[in-house]
C-alpha cells in the first residue's frame, strides 16, 4: 500500500519456504484443504506468504485477493497466482490497513499469520471491516497450549528470542478466544497438534474454524 515501508525478513522468509515443503508434506496441506473446503464467491487473504493456500481454493470461489507484505514470499505468491486454476490478485500491503473498502468480501482467509502482526485487535477489526454481513473468517493458527507447563515455555520464549528469530512470530496467542473478543461468532473451531511429536514443539497446538461477522 502506498505511504507504507516493505516489510522485510530475509533470512526467515527464506526459511519458511525451505522448511514449508516438508510441513506441507506431512499434513499441513489437508488442514489448508479442509479449511477453505465449500468457499464460495470473492475472497481476501490476508498474510499470504508463499502463496500454499492457492491451489486448495474450491471453484466456487470468484476471485482472490492475497495480501503480502514481505517482498521475497509475495514474488513467490505471484508465481503461484499464476498457476492456479481461478484469478489470483497478489498485492503488498499489511493485515493493519488491508487495501479494500467495507464490506467488499464473502470470506477472509487467515492461515498462520495472526501470530506475527503487531496488534490482534487491530487486525482482526480489518478482517471484520471489510467482509460482508454474515461474511466467514476461515482461520488456523498455532497458539496458546492447554497444559500450563507448556504455556510457561512458550511465554518465555516469546519474552526473549522466538519473535526475533522468526520473524515475529508469538507462540502463546490465543487465536480463537481473540477472534471472539473481536465481535465474530465462531461457527466451528477443532484443536490438534501439529506436528505430533513426543517433545513439546512451541509452535505446535493448532486451532482452526470459521467464524462468521454477525
Amino acid at each position: 500500500m502506498p505511504g507504507q515501508p516493505e516489510i522485510r525478513h530475509p533470512l526467515f522468509a527464506r526459511f519458511y519456504v525451505r522448511t514449508s515443503a516438508s510441513m506441507e508434506a506431512a499434513g499441513i496441506a489437508d488442514h489448508r484443504a479442509r479449511l477453505l473446503a465449500g468457499l464460495t464467491g470473492s475472497v481476501l487473504e490476508v498474510g499470504a506468504g508463499n502463496g500454499l493456500n492457492f491451489s486448495h481454493y474450491p471453484e466456487a470461489v470468484t476471485s482472490v485477493l492475497a495480501v503480502e507484505p514481505e517482498g521475497y514470499l509475495r514474488e513467490l505468491a505471484e508465481q503461484k497466482a499464476r498457476q492456479a486454476g481461478l484469478p489470483i490478485s497478489v498485492v503488498d500491503g499489511t493485515a493493519e490497513r488491508l487495501p479494500a473498502p467495507d464490506g467488499t468480501f464473502d470470506a477472509v482467509v487467515a492461515t498462520l499469520m495472526l501470530c506475527s502482526v503487531r496488534d490482534v485487535a487491530v487486525v482482526l477489526a480489518e478482517m471484520k471491516r471489510v467482509l460482508k454481513p454474515g461474511g466467514e473468517l476461515r482461520f488456523m493458527e498455532h497458539v496458546l497450549a492447554e497444559q500450563r507447563g507448556h504455556q510457561r515455555i512458550q511465554r518465555f520464549l516469546d519474552a526473549t528470542i522466538w519473535p526475533r528469530m522468526f520473524g515475529g512470530c508469538h507462540t502463546s496467542r490465543d487465536a480463537a478466544a481473540q477472534i471472539a473478543a473481536a465481535g465474530f461468532d465462531i461457527k466451528d473451531a477443532a484443536r490438534y497438534r501439529f506436528p505430533q511429536t513426543r517433545v513439546f514443539v512451541p509452535t505446535s497446538p493448532h486451532v482452526q474454524g470459521v467464524a462468521i461477522r454477525p
